[in-house]
């Protein structure tokens, strides 16, 4: 039971990454033709484009994504409802499947720092991928230098910001147990 539960788990994980960054690449206005991009572009316009059709975007941010983020969530929390509880509760999924989407959200821009950080350490020259990495970081990393300016060319930055995911990730888990 428990290998299945992980199994499902991992796999609407990974698709709800995928998606919330392709909402994510959208909102900060990311390079569409850098790699990364098209490959995210590609793994989730199966299921965006439709949407599209139904949900238009709205000011610059991409409602079909959103919409299909949290259509994952609820088919995730539904699914382990039905298989391991026995019992589906259509309002208790809407609101684990929401819950779920923001700790993915969470869990995404964590990863995304954590890969900025080693890339900074690492690449040489230009990246795409680190190019992408710093389009999406960039905006949030941007207040913090401006109250904590570079150590000798140390950037604590993304170390600030960490701790300061960590600790709302932290915040939000204890008001919902």
């Amino acid at each position: 039971m428990t290998a299945m539960q992980f199994l499902i788990g991992i796999v609407f994980d990974l698709f709800l990454m995928v998606v919330l960054l392709r909402f994510w690449l959208q909102l900060v206005r990311a390079d569409f033709y850098n790699p990364l991009s098209q490959t995210v572009v590609k793994a989730t316009s199966f299921a965006v484009n439709p949407l599209r059709k139904i949900i238009p975007g709205v000011g610059g941010l991409d409602l079909a994504s959103l919409v299909l983020a949290l259509l994952v969530g609820f088919a995730k929390i539904s699914l382990l409802m039905v298989l391991f509880a026995g019992a589906w509760d259509p309002v208790g999924a809407a609101i684990h499947g929401l819950i779920t989407v923001v700790k993915e959200a969470f869990n995404l821009v964590f990863w995304v720092l954590i890969i900025r950080a080693i890339l900074s350490w690492v690449a040489q020259g230009y990246n795409p991928i680190a190019a992408v990495f710093d389009q999406l970081t960039e905006p949030m990393l941007r207040p913090i230098r401006k109250v904590i300016p570079s150590l000798g060319g140390l950037d604590l930055s993304i170390l600030v910001l960490l701790i300061g995911l960590q600790f709302v990730n932290l915040l939000i888990m204890d008001l919902f147990r």
